[in-house]
C-alpha cells in the first residue's frame, strides 16, 4: 500500500495541528500546534476539557483568595486559560505551541508586548522553556512592531491574520520568527467580490498570496518561517507542499490520513531563487500604503481581529458562568 497524503506530506513540509482539541492532536502526532481565541473558546465548552477550565478557575480563586471578586477571578482564569491549554498540548507534541495574544490590544504596541512578556513567563514558571512558545500577534504594523521588540527578548513570535505581501515583507524585515498566512479566509474574500463559485487548486487566491510570500523570503534569504493557514480544502494543502509549515484542521488532517496517490512538492528554494521578484522595503508609510490598496488584506484583518474579540467576549462569559457554577 502507498502512503497517504499526509505521509508524504511530512516528508516536505513541518505539519501543524491548527486545534484546541487536545484529542485530535494525540491523533494526528503532528509537530508543532497552534491555537486562537475561537478555537480556545470551541475546547473550552467540550465536556472532555472542563476539567481544564475547572482546574483553572479554582486556581485563579486560590491564587486571588476568597475575598477577590467574581470578576477578578474570571479575568485571572481568561489570562490563563490558553496557557492551560497550551500546557497540556506540549505534553503530547514534541515541537512548539502558539498562543495568542489578546486581539483587542492588536493595535496597542506596548500592552501586546506586556501581555506577550505575561504568556512566556506563565510558560516558564510551569518549567517549559521559551523556545517551545510562539506568541501569536495580529499582523498589523503595531503588532508587528510589538514582536520585534520580543523577539529581541528571545520570545519568538507567530504573526496571525496575514493576508499581503506588505504584512509578509514587514514582518521578514523585523525579524520575526514565523508568519501565518490564511489561505481560506483569502478565498472566502474572493468568492464573494468576484461571485465566482470556486477556483482550482492552482488559482486558488489563497495559494497564489502564499506561494508569493514563500518565493519572496526564499529568493532573499529571510530566516522568517512561512506556514500556511486556514484552509477550506484538501486541494489548498497539497499546493502549498513544501511550504516550511502548514497548520491543518483535524477534519482536513483526518482526509490527508485516509487519502492515497502521489503528493508532488510545489514550493522548493531552487524555484524561488529563480523566480523574478523584485525586492521591496516595507515602513510604516509604505505598509499604511499597500494595505489601504490591498482591499481584501484590510477588511479580513479588521474582520478577523473583530472574530477574535468577540470568540474572547464569549469565553469570558463562559468563565463567568462556570465560575458561579461552581461556587455555587
Amino acid at each position: 500500500m502507498g502512503k497517504s497524503l499526509l505521509e508524504q506530506l511530512k516528508e516536505v513540509t513541518v505539519v501543524v495541528a491548527d486545534t484546541g482539541d487536545i484529542q485530535a492532536i494525540e491523533a494526528f502526532t503532528p509537530r508543532d500546534a497552534t491555537t486562537n481565541p475561537s478555537l480556545i473558546t470551541a475546547a473550552a465548552q467540550m465536556p472532555q476539557y472542563q476539567g481544564i477550565v475547572d482546574d483553572t478557575l479554582k486556581g485563579a480563586r486560590e491564587t486571588l483568595g476568597a475575598g477577590a471578586s467574581a470578576a477578578d477571578v474570571v479575568t485571572l482564569a481568561f489570562d490563563r486559560l490558553a496557557v492551560s491549554f497550551g500546557l497540556k498540548i506540549l505534553e503530547i507534541i514534541p515541537g512548539r505551541v502558539s498562543t495568542e495574544v489578546d486581539a483587542r490590544l492588536s493595535f496597542d504596541t506596548d500592552a501586546t508586548v506586556t501581555k506577550g512578556r505575561e504568556l512566556i513567563a506563565q510558560y516558564e514558571a510551569a518549567g517549559i522553556d521559551r523556545k517551545r512558545v510562539l506568541i501569536k500577534i495580529a499582523a498589523t504594523w503595531e503588532g508587528i512592531q510589538a514582536a520585534a521588540i520580543l523577539e529581541k527578548e528571545g520570545i519568538h513570535c507567530n504573526l496571525t491574520l496575514l493576508f499581503g505581501l506588505h504584512q509578509a515583507v514587514a514582518c521578514a524585515e523585523n525579524g520575526i520568527t514565523l508568519i501565518s498566512p490564511f489561505v481560506g479566509r483569502i478565498l472566502d474574500w474572493y468568492k464573494k467580490d468576484t461571485g465566482r463559485d470556486s477556483y482550482t487548486s492552482a488559482e486558488d487566491p489563497g495559494v497564489v498570496s502564499v506561494t508569493e510570500i514563500y518565493n519572496y523570503y526564499k529568493k532573499f534569504g529571510y530566516k522568517t518561517e512561512v506556514m500556511g493557514a486556514s484552509f477550506r480544502n484538501v486541494g489548498e494543502i497539497t499546493e502549498l507542499a513544501g511550504s516550511d509549515l502548514l497548520t491543518i484542521a483535524p477534519s482536513l488532517l483526518d482526509e490527508l490520513q485516509k487519502t492515497q496517490g502521489e503528493l508532488p512538492r510545489k514550493l522548493t528554494v531552487e524555484h524561488a531563487a529563480a523566480s523574478s521578484i523584485e525586492k521591496i522595503s516595507v515602513d510604516k508609510a509604505t505598509f499604511d500604503r499597500m494595505h489601504t490598496e490591498n482591499r481584501m488584506a484590510s477588511e479580513k484583518l479588521a474582520e478577523g481581529i473583530d472574530g477574535f474579540a468577540k470568540a474572547l467576549v464569549v469565553l469570558e462569559d463562559l468563565l463567568a458562568n462556570r465560575l458561579a457554577s461552581l461556587e455555587a
